[in-house]
């Protein structure tokens, strides 16, 4: 009988671990690139990943307050026409902590990036400590390159944190 009963809570552990949502942590790029005429490429490809998102009911969709604290300074247009992009999706609000700015003041220590790219350590270390799969991002520089993917999951790999991709949104086009 007791065997029956661990049985039974390995399989509801299982079936737990099978609901949960894949989630993913977008950076300002991607909600910026949904209105960014001057590369209507990339901004199709942001449409049609948007499409995608809005259609998985497996996915969880982070964003945090630095995201729109930085889409704050687009102009009223654009950020109004991204403001009702943001509406149609079900996303999850994440808040800069203070364990965030430890974890990217550490990457800035462990020399990730640079100083002046403190914000973008913040987005990743926001979607690593929120348990974020990926981040999607079009910021090539900084985040979509091995060596800061290598940098940022080397880090993770010794604190214990999880490793995370980080992949632009084209890619991320090839499925998920």
């Amino acid at each position: 009988m007791e065997n029956k009963k661990k049985n039974l809570a390995d399989k509801k552990g299982l079936m737990l671990f099978i609901m949960r949502k894949l989630k993913i942590y977008l950076d300002t790029s991607v909600v910026s690139h949904l209105q960014q005429e001057d590369v209507p490429e990339k901004m199709c490809e942001t449409l049609e990943l948007w499409e995608q998102f809005k259609e998985r009911k497996d996915v969880e969709i982070n964003i945090s307050t630095l995201v729109f604290t930085e889409l704050y300074k687009c102009n009223e247009h654009k950020l109004s026409f991204l403001l009702e992009k943001l509406a149609q999706l079900d996303y999850r609000e994440i808040p800069i902590t203070d364990s965030v700015r430890e974890l990217a003041n550490f990457y800035l220590e462990n020399n990730v990036l640079k100083k002046k790219s403190i914000d973008d350590l913040m987005h990743i270390a926001a979607a690593t400590l929120n348990d974020c799969r990926y981040i999607v991002s079009w910021n090539f520089k900084h985040f979509v390159n091995p060596k800061t993917i290598n940098a940022v999951n080397s880090i993770n790999i010794t604190l214990n944190l999880p490793q995370i991709g980080i992949f632009s949104p084209a890619m991320m086009l090839g499925g998920f």
